[in-house]
């Protein structure tokens, strides 16, 4: 795929993301040390998941769509964020929280959770109804990560471009394990028949009220500080629903119309996700790459049955 047109047409692809995310803001140096692969490592699903911009910006509208379900997650939000004023800025730092816990090295990685379990022990209240609720308890961190965790996959899935075999699914899911638990999470789906059993288990203390609407009223006019933002918002936040489960679907009252809207947003991402390959060589999951010695082609395949296994 390469033609004068595919390099105009990812120079501006390469524009739009660096105007969203801007590099170099997080302090986070995915060079060094050498040799250092982190809290996942080369061999990791984590590394190939989470190195696919499409399916990870896709994916983390899609998870913050589910957490807003959650009452006292969504309090947690409403209370104590400027979601309202800033939502870039917060996405800004997930992704930088997400990119840095994935790729970089183990003691960078680190002191970014140890910063976030700092901010989530004063970060309690009550909701709306009168129901507590503190930042730190382990069933609410759950729910942040398996959100998390199963729209990522689905993301990469959908539009990556690269099959993704049922145990590599499996081994992305206990993965996570690392991260959520030294965040403080205890109930960490590690397989995808775990993550279904954990989404039955909570659906019954979800619900779409005032506060989801507008939040997800935000989430849906959010300012993106590039050209064509109205477009690309449309594009990305349709193809972020396309991956919501049909539950969920159900319970934010998504109709046939919008369904058939976010499919053809998620064709329409499909489509450029090979663009977005060309325009981004050089992300964190590369440098990561680079950093351990092997090349950045590997996140685009999967491991052979040794390294799998070991």
């Amino acid at each position: 795929m390469s033609s004068p047109l595919t390099a105009l047409l990812a120079a501006a692809l390469r524009r739009w993301v660096l105007g969203v995310f801007p590099r170099g803001q997080s302090g986070i140096d995915y060079d060094a040390p050498a040799g250092d692969p982190g809290l996942f490592g080369p061999d990791s699903a984590t590394w190939r998941v989470h190195a696919d911009f499409p399916g990870m910006l896709a994916g983390g509208l899609c998870a913050l769509m589910l957490q807003a379900l959650h009452p006292q997650v969504l309090a947690g939000v409403w209370d104590h964020s400027d979601f309202r004023d800033d939502l870039v800025g917060r996405l800004r730092r997930t992704t930088g929280f997400v990119a840095g816990t994935s790729f970089a090295g183990t003691e960078q990685a680190q002191r970014l959770i140890a910063r976030v379990r700092a901010i989530h022990m004063h970060v309690r209240g009550t909701t709306a109804d009168g129901m507590p609720y503190s930042a730190d308890d382990p069933a609410l961190l759950s729910w942040v990560h398996a959100s998390e965790a199963y729209a990522f996959l689905q993301g990469f899935r959908m539009y990556a471009g690269v099959d993704m075999p049922a145990w590599a699914q499996d081994r992305y899911y206990a993965e996570g394990h690392r991260v959520a638990a030294a965040l403080g999470a205890v109930e960490i789906p590690a397989s995808r028949a775990a993550m279904a059993a954990y989404f039955d288990a909570v659906r019954p203390q979800l619900r779409y009220d005032d506060r989801a609407r507008e939040v997800l009223q935000v989430l849906s006019r959010i300012r993106l500080p590039v050209p064509g933002a109205a477009i690309s918002r449309g594009l990305f936040l349709g193809a972020g629903a396309a991956l919501l489960p049909p539950w969920a679907e159900r319970m934010l009252g998504i109709t046939t119309l919008q369904r058939a809207r976010h499919r053809a947003c998620a064709r329409a991402l499909r489509g450029l996700a090979p663009l977005f390959h060309i325009a981004l060589p050089d992300g964190a999951g590369a440098r990561a790459c680079r950093r351990v010695s092997v090349s950045p082609s590997i996140l685009r395949t999967w491991p052979d049955s040794a390294a799998r296994d070991g």
